[in-house]
This record gives structure tokens, C-alpha cells and sequence, in this order.
């Protein structure tokens, strides 16, 4: 299978089979915290980067060659190894898969492309979205984010207000802590003056514990990760 992976078993999701939409770390960010590599330029251009009809037919023939795995997931998960909003049949795809299976769909995202009405439409047939949201100003967005130029954290957040308007579904907003980046209580309480106009269903509070690209990444402190769930609320969890 080549846009395959998995099922991989998480706390946030339960078991789900992952796939990839664009080729390797095609991708709007190059995030300091990334696992799969950095330095890469980013791209902002939608289009089909890998056939919708291709990736169909690896979801029909695994489902119908692992029936036992397949009752057991609790997720068909875009994500993989870039930004999958970045393909441009995304919602045929998702289309597709309700075609295939009754098991939902999730889109695991960085929020980049939520300002377009047309990446949100695509995305009202998914179940379940996950985007990130690790810093509401521009300075920390751009330490953490190293976002494609043209990027604005300002446009990510009322594409985010906007999505929740629109979408029916479960959103759970991912933040990701970066030690002495994003962890500090200043921009914690900024970020939660725009959580709570998102209003997503839960928040998950991450922060990286295995290797990254970036040297000297390192992960916020057990006792900060818990005050910051703290100060964001009972739909907050660290995973």
C-alpha cells in the first residue's frame, strides 16, 4: 500500500487507518517540532497531488482484505506525512470513503487553509476535525509555525470561528507546547480568548516527546502542561 499506514492505535483516536494525501512533507508549515523532517519549502497551491481515484481504490481493496481490522476502527484518518487540505479533492475523497464503509471520517489539520470557504465546505462531510492551533500572535506563530509566506495566524483563527459555525461534526483543537516557545502564560491566556470564540467540543494539549528534525525542541514541563490545562478549562486534556 502506498497511501496507507496503519491502523495505529492513539489516545485521541482509538484505532485508526491512516492516509496520506501529498507526497512526503508537502506541507504549509515546517513546524520546529516536526517528526518528519524540516528545511522543506512549503507550498500554499491546492491540487490533486496524488490521484483521488488511487487512494479510493487502496481504501476498497484494504477493507475488503482485513474485515476483522476493519469493524474495529473508530477511524479512516487524513493526515500522513503533509498537509492534507492540500489536496484539492479532499472532499470527493471523504465522499468516496462514505461510499465504502460506515466508519467515520476524521481530518487531522494545521488550520492553514480554513480561511478558504471552499476548504471548509470540502470538509463539512468529515465526522470529526482536528486542527492545530499552537499561538494566536504573529511573532510566536512564526517562531513555532514557520508558516509558508502569506500565512496569517489571524486568517487561520476566523477560518477556525467560521468552521465552527459551518460544521456539524466533532472539532478538537490540537496545541502543541514547545518549551520557552508557546509554553509561557502570557500567550496561554491570549490563546484562550480565541479557544473560547472557536468553541471547539475538546481541546488536546500535546507536546513533542519523541525526536524532532529541529534540534533543541524540547517539550513543556509536566507542571506547566497541567496548569495550562488548568487555565483552559474541563474540555482540555493532555495526551
Amino acid at each position: 500500500m502506498k497511501y496507507i499506514y496503519g491502523p495505529v492505535r492513539s489516545r485521541r483516536l482509538g484505532l485508526s487507518l491512516g492516509i496520506s494525501l501529498t507526497p512526503h512533507k508537502v506541507c504549509t508549515f515546517d513546524c520546529v517540532y516536526c517528526q518528519i523532517g524540516t528545511g522543506v519549502s512549503t507550498v500554499s497551491d491546492r491540487k490533486e497531488y496524488i490521484r483521488a481515484e488511487e487512494i479510493l481504490e487502496e481504501i476498497r481493496l484494504w477493507l475488503e482484505n482485513n474485515t476483522r481490522e476493519a469493524a474495529q476502527l473508530n477511524y479512516i484518518t487524513f493526515s500522513g506525512a503533509g498537509e492534507p487540505t492540500l489536496n484539492s479533492r479532499i472532499g470527493g475523497l471523504i465522499k468516496g470513503i462514505r461510499g465504502l464503509t460506515n466508519v467515520p471520517v476524521a481530518v487531522i489539520t494545521n488550520a492553514s487553509l480554513l480561511n478558504s470557504a471552499q476548504v471548509r465546505s470540502e470538509l463539512l462531510q468529515a465526522d470529526l476535525v482536528v486542527p492545530s492551533l499552537d499561538a494566536v500572535t504573529p511573532e510566536i506563530f512564526a517562531r513555532v509555525n514557520r508558516p509558508k509566506k502569506g500565512i496569517k495566524v489571524e486568517d487561520i483563527i476566523n477560518g477556525l470561528i467560521a468552521f465552527r459555525k459551518e460544521f456539524k461534526g466533532k472539532i478538537w483543537l490540537e496545541i502543541m507546547l514547545v518549551k520557552g516557545i508557546n509554553d509561557g502564560l502570557d500567550s496561554v491566556f491570549s490563546l484562550k480568548d480565541v479557544i473560547d470564540k472557536i468553541n471547539p467540543d475538546k481541546i488536546n494539549l500535546n507536546s513533542p516527546v519523541r525526536a524532532t528534525a529541529q534540534k533543541n525542541i524540547a517539550a513543556a514541563d509536566e507542571e506547566r502542561l497541567c496548569q495550562i490545562r488548568e487555565i483552559l478549562g474541563d474540555r482540555c486534556q493532555i495526551v
